[in-house]
């Protein structure tokens, strides 16, 4: 089970509200084992999530240690998953130009999602509370998750060196569409989308498909327009068009749209993205590094953000 706030928790995935009493719980877990097993024609896929999800809560040590946020065993410390604010960045070598707020529009929704759920007149020390975040329906907590999807690519990107330029939270017209990263390195200019649905995603018929993904929910596509929308506000063309997932919820590196309007598209790993940025996709449009000071002039100048 993905230690993402866009993933559904252990008590969603038995069934329980988080109030539920032991003994609930231990009813639900031995119920959807015997419903999922698959030695009863159960899915293999959903017996083992239930038994992860007992694992993090069928005890009563446990349970109190997930509901007070702490991490899976395993996993990376309490203050990486679930820090209210991006850590900043550790001293090196020149970074990469960055402009915009990674992830800003994202937490902002968060905040104010959590603060209707609350309830008017509830006040709250810190909204980014473990136990506040994970009490949270899925639908606040994964504005959560989004943001720090942007927080994370920007960091990557960041760590790349001043041959690289980003720019985020991108405004594309004046409907409230946007772009989460604009990217200009020796690759070329690419626009891309940092996304954690808490589930396994993968490309079907030129699109992103997955559990945690709506059947009107079309990143791929939604991210080619805006792109194509954006070039010519900015009188720009792009190399490519990237959605960067975690690395867990894509079973290959990456994928590509191999066909149809949006071909060239990919999907990939949030650790190789560095790879992408430094080689390319195998149709860049936009001639390489030789244009990139022109570039990089021009979309500084026309540039809104969110």
């Amino acid at each position: 089970m993905p230690d993402s706030h866009a993933a559904r928790t252990p008590y969603e995935v038995l069934g329980v509200a988080a109030t539920a009493s032991d003994d609930e719980l231990r009813r639900a877990y031995r119920r959807l084992l015997r419903e999922t097993h698959p030695d009863t024609g159960g899915d293999a896929a959903s017996f083992h999530e239930v038994q992860l999800a007992w694992e993090r809560i069928g005890s009563a040590s446990a349970r109190s240690d997930y509901d007070r946020g702490a991490p899976a065993p395993g996993t990376a410390s309490p203050q990486s998953p679930y820090t209210g604010s991006p850590r900043p960045p550790t001293a090196s070598a020149v970074r990469a130009r960055s402009y915009g707020h990674p992830g800003g529009a994202a937490r902002e929704h968060y905040l104010r999602l959590v603060r209707e759920w609350l309830g008017r007149g509830v006040a709250t020390d810190d909204p980014f509370d473990p136990a506040i975040v994970r009490s949270a329906p899925r639908e606040v907590r994964s504005w959560l998750a989004k943001a720090q999807a942007e927080e994370a690519t920007a960091a990557l990107v960041g760590a790349l060196g001043i041959a690289y330029t980003i720019w985020n939270d991108v405004a594309v017209g004046d409907g409230g569409l946007k772009i989460d990263h604009l990217v200009l390195g020796p690759a070329g200019l690419l626009a891309l989308t940092s996304a954690d649905w808490g589930d396994p995603v993968r490309v079907r018929k030129g699109e992103i498909v997955g559990a945690g993904i709506a059947e009107d929910e079309k990143p791929i596509a939604v991210l080619a327009k805006a792109a194509r929308r954006l070039g010519r506000e900015l009188g720009v063309r792009f190399s490519a068009s990237v959605v960067v997932v975690p690395d867990e919820a894509l079973e290959q590196p990456f994928e590509q749209v191999e066909r149809g309007r949006h071909q060239g598209a990919v999907v990939i790993r949030r650790s190789l993205l560095p790879q992408l940025l430094r080689s390319g996709t195998d149709d860049p449009r936009l001639g390489g590094y030789g244009e990139s000071f022109e570039v990089r002039t021009r979309v500084q100048n026309r540039i809104r953000f969110v």
